[in-house]
């Protein structure tokens, strides 16, 4: 049985709810990556920053994002996955919640990201083609 813990990138770096999008942003370049956990200071994990919410959220609205912090766009529950939840259960998660990217955690700890084309690697051809049709928007 695959896991999340087998499949996901371990060394996730978090956002800090203080920092400014444009710190947020400077680290996805610099990590090659689309999207950032949002970490408050006691370490729990507060939501997902992506690439997609800078633009929409930050720039097209005309705000600088020097000024606004990576915490303001933490919104509702955090869609997450266990480390030992298998790769059918990701794929569920997934698709029910229409994420590409999900936190992976043990307890209360976040110990990586799990991404849709990690999953579809790790999935038989059927399932994963089902991962994207059910990720893609329409």
């Amino acid at each position: 049985m695959t896991t999340a813990r087998d499949i996901m990138t371990s060394d996730a770096t978090c956002a800090r709810e203080s920092d400014t999008v444009h710190d947020a942003a400077v680290t996805m370049a610099q990590k090659g990556v689309g999207a950032l956990p949002i970490c408050g200071e006691d370490n729990r994990l507060k939501g997902m920053i992506t690439d997609r919410d800078i633009v929409v959220k930050v720039l097209a609205e005309g705000k600088d994002p020097r000024a606004v912090h990576v915490g303001e766009l933490a919104q509702g529950e955090v869609v997450t996955i266990g480390a030992d939840d298998d790769a059918q259960e990701i794929l569920r998660t997934m698709s029910e919640h229409r994420v590409r990217r999900l936190p992976v955690i043990d307890g209360h700890d976040l110990v990586g990201i799990v991404a849709q084309a990690d999953v579809a690697k790790a999935l038989s051809n059927p399932s994963a083609g089902e991962l994207v049709e059910a990720l893609s928007y329409d």
